[in-house]
């Protein structure tokens, strides 16, 4: 018969068990980051889209009431969305309110970014300032130049 206590079993020792958990944790330093950011683009662009979504329904409004801009969003026949981030979108009748308004939305130089309204999400933080240039206004989405721009106020 064989004798089965000279047989040894080796399984997994420690140095192997360290080095797989090493290799892991530096996979996953490197995956979690990239994922955020892939999550932060994806909400970028929905609210772009969304932005851009909202401004055909005001578009199709202007067109059926004599070039009228709604009061409010509430006015659209349209189901307004939430951004990404569960906040309302924001928005201002720049010709109902007049141009010395303080709630206009402005660039770097203080230039009304439009001249008919303001659309725009505060972005991941929830807060915005007036201008572009201040940091609580870097990530909002932003609707400028009359919507011919529609993207991050960094990048404006």
């Amino acid at each position: 018969m064989a004798d089965l206590s000279a047989r040894h079993i080796r399984g997994i020792g420690l140095p192997d068990l360290v080095i797989a958990l090493v290799i892991a944790s530096l996979l996953m330093s490197l995956a979690i980051p990239a994922y955020n950011g892939f999550v932060v683009r994806a909400k970028n662009a929905r609210a772009i889209g969304d932005i851009g979504s909202i401004q055909v329904q005001i578009e199709r409004f202007r067109l059926k009431n004599n070039d009228r801009v709604p009061l409010s969003l509430n006015e659209l026949d349209f189901e307004v969305p939430v951004d990404p981030w569960g906040q309302p979108y924001e928005f201002l009748n720049i010709f109902r309110s007049g141009a010395g308004v303080g709630g206009l939305r402005r660039d770097g130089q203080l230039n009304p970014l439009n001249t008919d309204y303001d659309l725009y999400s505060r972005g991941e933080d929830g807060s915005t300032s007036g201008s572009l240039s201040a940091s609580a206004s870097r990530d909002d989405i932003v609707r400028a130049n009359n919507g011919a721009y529609i993207g991050l106020g960094e990048d404006y």
